[in-house]
């Protein structure tokens, strides 16, 4: 067999995704595996282990990052492929996952095939990719390729109230290799596409060219609590009405600005909460993306001068946090094209595409050339207990990530 007929096995895909998936399974299918919980331990044990069986020389780096690497012929720098195993409260099987999981198939199936590619051949898995416990979002990734300074985010404290550094220690995966000094030759992630789009156009390939950039901030708003029904709207100082206000305009500013802005109120939560009392207190978290630079600021600066006027009108005060702010970025032309034409030369209808949703191959991007597959999402729902990607896609994004991974490789 030549190693341009090499396929994956898809039954053996297919088993490790379902044993991921039990750990940490909920109702309806889907997955709560948050970073640094018992349930991410036992994911990170089971995919440790694994990485092992499969001979590869596994380090763990000090946020808790892990490697697992396939010797080459020669010496030099690994090409890489992965994604992560944490997810959101209410998530699926596949998101991040796959990217793994399918990394650690093609690793199999070059050992079943008994061949030795030239450069070093590895797989891994990335701290905290979701932020769902911990802000910002890819922070793993970002502290592996030295984004992040690794000590700022060690000691970031959780929606829970822990402490990152004693999550990791307490799990076992505080390890000891230095971060920021990590380079791959290149890096390709393979991913569900969590968007409707692939399977809208009955496309079985993304040959992802970049991902948006994003925008999070976190706003909390100071008004005056009094009786709803004895208080005149004009001596109102309603906190709850500036975060109603808040969602609104989100929505205003992604329609006016068109297709490729959207803007998302994700945290809305009232003090004193009572159906009776004007709302004296308001948090509010505000999402934005673009896939440009400068229409991503433009909807920045409109937020916040709505949010400027609509308080002072209001006199209720206003505080900001940024959560998270990641510029757009391009991948590697050249890998986007050896992604895409080995999609086509194995018979699988492409399209070239940006991703909606931040990945941990942005990091790389800066350090090394790289780019991502997409496959269908099942009514392009995911972060959802109800995610599901076809088999027939699962293989054919792993067969395309096989291919070129061997062609970096050789």
């Amino acid at each position: 067999m030549t190693t341009s007929n090499l396929r994956i096995n898809l039954d053996r895909l297919l088993k490790r995704i379902e044993a991921l998936g039990e750990i940490g399974a909920i109702d309806g299918g889907g997955v709560c595996r948050m970073a640094l919980s018992d349930e991410d331990r036992r994911g990170r044990d089971l995919v440790v282990g694994w990485m092992r069986d499969l001979g590869l020389e596994v380090s763990i780096d000090r946020i808790g990052n892990v490697i697992g690497i396939r010797a080459g012929s020669e010496p030099g720098n690994p090409v890489m492929t992965g994604s992560h195993i944490d997810t959101v409260a209410t998530g699926g099987r596949y998101d991040g996952n796959l990217g793994v999981l399918a990394g650690l198939e093609v690793i199999e199936t070059l050992n079943e095939a008994g061949i030795t590619t030239s450069k070093p051949v590895g797989v891994g898995f990335f701290t905290n990719e979701e932020g769902a416990r911990y802000a910002p979002d890819m922070m793993g990734s970002a502290v592996h390729q030295g984004m992040f300074d690794v000590e700022d985010m060690l000691s970031v404290v959780g929606t829970d109230g822990s402490v990152l550094s004693e999550e990791l220690e307490r799990i076992g995966y505080a390890g000891d290799v230095p971060t920021g000094q990590f380079r791959a030759d290149c890096f390709v992630e393979l991913h569900v596409e969590q968007g409707p789009i692939l399977e809208l156009e009955e496309l079985g390939i993304g040959a992802v060219e970049g991902v948006q950039g994003i925008s999070w901030t976190e706003y909390k708003f100071g008004g005056t609590s009094n009786h709803a029904g004895t208080t005149p709207i004009r001596f109102r100082h309603d906190a709850g009405y500036i975060a109603g206000a808040v969602s609104v305009e989100a929505r205003r500013i992604a329609n006016d600005m068109g297709e490729d802005q959207v803007a998302t109120v994700g945290v809305s939560e009232l003090s004193p909460g009572l159906i009776n009392v004007i709302a004296k207190e308001a948090l509010v978290t505000v999402d934005l993306r673009n896939t440009n630079e400068a229409k991503l600021q433009q909807a920045e600066r409109t937020m916040d001068d709505f949010i400027v006027g609509i308080c002072k009108a209001e006199g209720v005060s206003v505080e900001s946090r940024i959560l998270a702010r990641f510029e757009p970025v391009e991948f590697d032309r050249n890998m986007v094209s050896l992604i895409a034409d080995t999609a086509e030369t194995l018979g699988h209808k492409t399209r070239r595409m940006p991703s909606g949703a931040g990945h941990d191959a942005q990091m790389f991007a800066p350090n090394c050339p790289t780019a991502m597959i997409f496959v269908p999402s099942r009514d392009g729902i995911s972060h959802n207990v109800a995610e599901y990607t076809e088999p027939e896609h699962l293989r054919a994004g792993a067969d395309v990530l096989l291919q070129v991974l061997l062609t970096r490789s050789d």
